[in-house]
C-alpha cells in the first residue's frame, strides 16, 4: 500500500445516527515527485543541449531544433501525467448506504449510491497477475472501482471493503456498558 491509498476500517458504536464503517480515498500512484521531475528535466535539457551543440558544430544545425522539440515533448508528457494524478475515488460505507464518488482529473464528479445490504463485490482475477478488475454489483448495475490500483493493492482494498460491507450487513453494534 502506498500512503496516498490508505483506507480505514472501523466499527463504531452508537455515537452517531449513521456511523461511517468504512472510508477510502483511492488515488493513482505517481512514483516521480516534483523534485524528481525537476532533476529529470535538467538532465534531459542538458543532454539535449550538449547533443544539439555537438550536431551544430558538425554542421547538422537542424538537429539542434529537434533536440529542443524532444525536451519540450518530454516536459509536456510529464505535465499531462501530473495533471491526471488529480483524479481520485472516494468509497464510504455506513449502515444505510455505500457511496462511490469518482472525481476525474478535470474535476468532473460522478456519484453512485447503493444499499450495502444488496451490494456484492465482484472480481476478475488472472491466475498469473492477480486481481485485474473490481466491480460493485447491485440491482443489475455494475460499476468498476479501483481501476488505477495494482493487483496487490486491489486485493488489500477488496479485503477491507468486504469487511466494511459485512459490518453493514451485521447492523449496528450496541454496547450498553
Amino acid at each position: 500500500m502506498t500512503p496516498g491509498n490508505a483506507f480505514a476500517y472501523q466499527e463504531t458504536g452508537t455515537d452517531a445516527a449513521d456511523p461511517e464503517l468504512f472510508a477510502a480515498r483511492l488515488t493513482p500512484h505517481r512514483s516521480l515527485n516534483r523534485t524528481g521531475f525537476l532533476v529529470l528535466m535538467v538532465v534531459v535539457c542538458a543532454i539535449s543541449f550538449i547533443g544539439g551543440l555537438a550536431s551544430l558544430l558538425m554542421g547538422a544545425w537542424p538537429v539542434l531544433g529537434f533536440f529542443g522539440l524532444d525536451a519540450l515533448a518530454i516536459y509536456w508528457a510529464f505535465k499531462v501525467n501530473f495533471r491526471r494524478a488529480n483524479a481520485y475515488e472516494d468509497v464510504s460505507i455506513t449502515l444505510t448506504e455505500l457511496r462511490l464518488r469518482r472525481v476525474s482529473h478535470k474535476g468532473h464528479v460522478m456519484e453512485w449510491r447503493f444499499n450495502p445490504l444488496w451490494v456484492r463485490l465482484d472480481q476478475e482475477t488472472h491466475e498469473e497477475f492477480g486481481i485485474e478488475r473490481l466491480y460493485l454489483v447491485a440491482r443489475g448495475q455494475r460499476v468498476a472501482i479501483a481501476s488505477f490500483l495494482g493487483p496487490e493493492e486491489k486485493a488489500s482494498f477488496a479485503k477491507a471493503l468486504t469487511a466494511g460491507l459485512q459490518a453493514a450487513k451485521r447492523g449496528p453494534v450496541y454496547n450498553p456498558l
